[in-house]
């Protein structure tokens, strides 16, 4: 009778074990989204498996998708970020917009890169998300940043001017309180609306959950990018609630 007691412990204790170990190795898991209904990027083809590979080898999962149907309550519970990827134009109906601000609003956390700015124009929420509205661009062409935040999990890693070739956007509406981390030298080149004060890069807490934009990353090159792709993985570490 002690054997079967003994025994009978013994497997409980080691099915909780195994449980709790399960849990821990469990990864956090984000999704890509990058359904475009206007301009579609072409680098997104490469973006999308640089993602992944950040993911692989940071700890965490990746689901990729272009269909907006997978926002939907039950199924974003799932992530502990969404990245919407140079998306464009209205890419949710209202049934996927109710699911993703209910997400947000239960402390999820966005991404958005690039042209996720040239996105849901009649959707008020959502451009206070992701911070600004997209206006226009002059042709691409090398320009001088400045990181006005280096403490930043996204930007430590930049030096405090980084000179880079990209598509520079112009914004017709940017978001109040936001937590700037990058501007552009309007001198350095041609082109620029916004004037002295023109942000590229920000983060901020909204509406229950925490938003990161970046406005870099147009070109195909940008994805082959140490420094870029560090300050990618900094915006999806800290939309998916990590400091470190």
């Amino acid at each position: 009778m002690k054997v079967f007691i003994y025994l009978k412990v013994t497997l409980i204790v080691l099915l909780i074990s195994s449980v709790c170990f399960g849990i821990a190795l469990a990864k956090p898991k984000v999704l890509v989204f990058s359904k475009t209904a206007g301009f579609h990027h072409a680098s997104i083809a490469v973006a999308v498996p640089a993602v992944m590979k950040l993911g692989q080898e940071n700890g965490f999962d990746v689901d990729t998708t272009t269909d907006a149907s997978k926002f939907t309550t039950e199924n974003l519970k799932q992530y502990a970020a969404v990245i919407f990827l140079s998306t464009t134009g209205t890419v949710l109906d209202d049934t996927e917009k109710e699911a993703f601000k209910k997400y947000i609003e239960a402390g999820g956390g966005f991404v958005g890169v690039h042209a996720a700015t040239d996105t849901e124009y009649d959707w008020a929420w959502y451009g206070d998300l992701v911070g600004a509205y997209f206006k226009i661009h002059p042709k691409q062409q090398d320009a001088v940043l400045h990181v006005v935040d280096r403490k930043f999990i996204a930007t430590k890693h930049l030096p405090a001017e980084w000179k880079r070739f990209d598509e520079w956007y112009n914004f017709k509406y940017i978001a109040k309180g936001l937590h700037v981390l990058i501007t552009i030298d309007e001198k350095s080149y041609t082109g620029g609306e916004n004037g002295d004060f023109h942000p590229m890069a920000w983060y901020h807490d909204y509406d229950g959950g925490r938003a990161f934009y970046t406005e870099l990353g147009h070109t195909d090159e940008s994805y082959a990018d140490p420094l870029y792709l560090q300050h990618l993985l900094g915006g999806i570490k800290y939309a998916m609630g990590k400091t470190k």
